[in-house]
């Protein structure tokens, strides 16, 4: 192929502060940009036409490569009035491309592989499209593609979740295309390739296929990994072309170097043109810029300079990169993991401590020491959201400034002049933050509406007014107790899009925050009758007589929760007569949980026919018969799923959702009324999208969280309390009768420790091994065998898989977890 698209127009957002004055592709690795490392891999493979896609600050790019002659190339520029994606990008740039098959690559990927063997591959197969692959140890940022023993692409995951990690074989970014694929790319529309376009391809039956290429690739998205390819090629990992550079005993230099014969160079060095290094100075490992001075005495591990930086007598510098035109005064420490951006200055006797940050332009006075960083904080350096929300260490991460300045972000995204939702749980740190979020909002010219103390399932009804631009709930993690949750979403209460979500990101990132003039900042006001009208729809969707008749008695735990504020209302409401315990809201989170045997113990002693128990959050429950058993996750799955088939039996023909981790009971009790039961993944996000399908009537966790579509599209803990009240009621049915009576399979769950870099393998060794197997791929691979099944998925929290064995005796499953856990454990090696 003669013929390539650079694709050149990304912001590098996560790789800030090194991107706040240059594009992404022009941040230097070992000397040059990584651009530049691009062509000359093209220039070796046979390339020489190149089309340079540019958007963010793309002159740059242009005024450094010019017209591509100094690497023998003949390169055009596109400058992109819009985002279009990755294929809409491409399709703007058609005019300029010859009727041949080209080349698409990025250029921010650092890559050594083999081109050759791929073009010719793509042409033996008369493809239309062909995929670069590679294996990673950590596929989660990459899109995983699946191919069949031809080559032959058969599904695509693109930037997939822990569960989705079907295999360790991911999408390089670089595509091999015939022309015609632009046919099927739309003018000045947004379309990405990894997304939209080859999984059409896919499902049309177009030739796509997918080259595994052994050699080096890395796709330079974040500081840590900038910092790794350095590393790589000081441990001789990695072998790139340095033309210009001279080699003498294991370094690299350019013209005019000068080292001081008292220097001392060691391991894998390179140093740039015109570079000194000073009497007693010790070079180790690193990379040094063009026109860099290293002062007398000063140390420089494991690191990289950038061009004209001053590193002044004395001065250590460990483990970090300094960004061009720095100077660090004499004696100074800068620590493992600091990153120093351009034109900064730093006094004499400073300490950069690690992981310190410092944005363009800053300056450090004499004798200082920084322990945070300036202008960024390093814990969302990967990205803000995760699941549309922002979880970190209360009060030590998740800090009311931080929370202003994300505040202002997120106003600038919803737009200023619209109105913003905004609630809280009871806890001290809760309240801290949702005060500055609303002052970073206001200072947007975002009107604010403050709910106060509210739980997510009411956030949400209210948001379902459509009065709002959004809505933002401030939590205690309920995962861990020491963490913030700042949770956001769309104006109908859903959660907010992938997209919405970095749009947020790049203004934080970016800071181009825009405030409010002061007579346009927003205005607080609280809402009014927000509590009545959760509950006006709460009992507009309940059957109230039906409940009120059955007069029940029960005992209901609150776990000092947000319940408390509501549910005793509407239970007064029903007509049913209640005992509580832990019926107070605890602000401190330090409340131990009521033991299981002293509640079971009372509702026998008040002669309660039922208990119930609601989380903090007001979004889960667990369930109490008559004799004080409790029924949990997966078994009230199952309960709660035969009550409402039994209470809506002569309805039309519905489907009900369950994550794939439920056991199979679920299909033989669905099976008695002629439902259909669709699997989705095992999260709340996935049981929530799948009530957009109208056909959609039920959809039921494994973790105590229901939800009923008509009602809302997300768990409300106190209104499947409720309904379960409700189908008791309509079926006169006892909990205990109907347990005995149902179907049971048992499940053994286990966590087989797995390093975090071995999951996507572990998955990979499972779906080869299972080839002629019935299987259901949804979130990690789930087996059949016989009437048994085993799922394994990667667990998001700890270096291990989940491993769920269900069999039709408990024997049968403990034989099955046992037999699995030996393979998982093979799998890793």
């Amino acid at each position: 192929m003669r013929q390539a698209v650079i694709m050149a127009g990304g912001f590098g957002t996560r790789l800030r502060p090194l991107t706040v004055r240059r594009p992404k592709p022009m941040v230097p690795v070992l000397g040059r940009p990584i651009m530049e490392h691009v062509l000359h891999l093209l220039f070796r493979h046979g390339v020489r036409e190149c089309i340079c896609l540019l958007y963010h600050q793309g002159d740059q790019i242009r005024s450094y490569f010019g017209d591509g002659s100094a690497w023998g190339l003949h390169i055009r520029y596109v400058q992109a009035e819009a985002d279009y994606g990755t294929a809409g990008s491409v399709r703007n740039a058609a005019d300029l491309l010859r009727p041949e098959p080209f080349v698409v690559i990025s250029a921010d990927v650092l890559t050594n592989l083999d081109l050759g063997a791929a073009f010719a591959l793509h042409r033996e197969r008369r493809a239309m499209a062909t995929l670069l692959l590679t294996r990673v140890p950590n596929p989660l940022p990459y899109g995983i593609v699946l191919t069949d023993a031809t080559g032959r692409i058969v599904r695509f995951l693109e930037k997939p979740s822990w569960g989705e990690l079907f295999s360790d074989t991911v999408n390089t970014g670089i595509y091999l295309l015939d022309p015609s694929v632009l046919e099927l790319i739309p003018y000045k529309q947004e379309m990405d390739f990894g997304k939209e376009l080859f999984p059409q391809m896919l499902h049309r039956g177009l030739p796509l296929y997918g080259h595994i290429s052994e050699g080096y690739w890395r796709d330079i998205g974040t500081v840590r990994e900038y910092q790794e390819v350095h590393h790589d090629w000081t441990a001789g990992a990695l072998a790139l072309e340095l033309p210009g550079m001279r080699q003498e005993a294991g370094w690299w230099y350019g013209e005019g170097v000068q080292i001081e014969p008292t220097a001392t160079i060691r391991g894998r060095v390179l140093i740039g043109d015109r570079s000194r290094v000073g009497p007693h100075a010790e070079v180790v490992d690193s990379v040094v810029g063009s026109d860099c001075i290293i002062g007398a005495g000063a140390r420089i591990i494991g690191s990289v300079l950038w061009d004209r930086v001053t590193v002044g007598a004395g001065a250590v510098i460990s483990g970090a990169v300094i960004a061009s035109g720095t100077t660090i005064g004499e004696r100074s420490s800068v620590e493992e993991g600091a990153i120093i951006a351009e034109e900064c200055r730093i006094g004499a006797d400073v300490l950069i401590s690690a992981g310190v940050k410092l944005w363009p332009g800053k300056v450090v006075e004499d004798g200082a020491t920084v322990t945070y960083s300036l202008v960024q904080e390093e814990r969302w350096a990967h990205g803000l959201f995760l699941n549309a929300k922002v979880a970190g260490l209360s009060n030590t991460e998740i800090v009311p400034e931080f929370a202003a300045r994300f505040g202002v972000a997120l106003g600038n995204a919803f737009g200023a002049g619209t109105s913003v939702a905004i609630s809280r749980d009871v806890a001290q740190t809760s309240r801290m933050i949702a005060r500055a979020l609303m002052a970073g909002l206001m200072s947007a010219g975002v009107n604010v509406v403050d709910l106060q103390v509210a739980s997510v399932p009411q956030m949400r009804q209210e948001l379902r007014t459509l009065r709002y631009a959004g809505g933002v709930h401030v939590r205690r993690s309920p995962r861990l107790s020491e963490q913030t949750e700042i949770v956001v979403f769309n104006a109908e209460g859903r959660d907010i899009s992938s997209s919405f979500a970095k749009t947020v990101e790049r203004i934080f990132y970016s800071e181009d925050f825009r405030r409010a003039a002061p007579q346009q900042v927003g205005n607080l006001s609280f809402a009014e009758r927000s509590a009545e009208g959760y509950i006006r729809q709460f009992l507009q969707a309940l059957q109230q007589e039906v409940i009120r008749q059955r007069s029940f008695r029960l005992i209901v735990d609150y776990s000092c929760g947000l319940a408390a504020t509501l549910f005793p209302q509407i239970l007064g409401i029903l007509g049913c007569q209640a005992f509580a315990v832990n019926n107070y809201v605890d602000t401190s989170g330090r409340t131990p949980p009521m033991d299981d045997a002293v509640i079971a113990d009372a509702l026998r002693a008040f002669g309660c026919e039922l208990g119930l128990r609601i989380d903090f959050g007001a979004e889960r429950i667990a369930v109490m018969d008559r004799s004080g058993l409790w029924y949990g996750s997966p078994r009230l799955l199952t309960l709660m799923l035969k009550l409402f088939l039994e209470t809506h039996r002569s309805e039309e023909p519905y489907t009900v959702a369950v994550p794939v981790a439920a056991s199979a009971e679920v299909e033989q009790v669905a099976a008695e009324y002629g439902v259909t039961v669709l699997r989705v993944r095992n999260s709340h996000s996935a049981l929530m999208e799948a009530t957009r399908n109208p056909a959609v009537r039920f959809v039921g966790g494994t973790r105590g969280d229901f939800i009923f579509p008509e009602y809302l599209f997300a768990a409300d803990g106190m209104f499947s309390a409720a309904k379960l009240l409700e189908m008791i009621a309509l079926t006169g049915w006892e909990l205990s009768e109907l347990d005995a009576r149902l179907p049971r399979r048992y499940q053994s769950e286990r966590l087989v420790p797995c390093p975090w870099e071995r999951k996507g393998s572990v998955l990979r060794r499972a779906m080869e091994d299972s080839t002629a197997e019935d299987r259901l791929l949804i979130d990690g691979v789930k087996l059949f065998r016989g009437d048994s099944s085993v799922l394994i998925f990667p667990d998001r929290q700890s270096a291990a898989m989940v491993l769920i064995a269900e069999g039709a005796t408990a024997e049968q499953a403990e034989q099955l977890a046992e037999e699995y856990t030996e393979r998982i454990r093979q799998w890793q090696q």
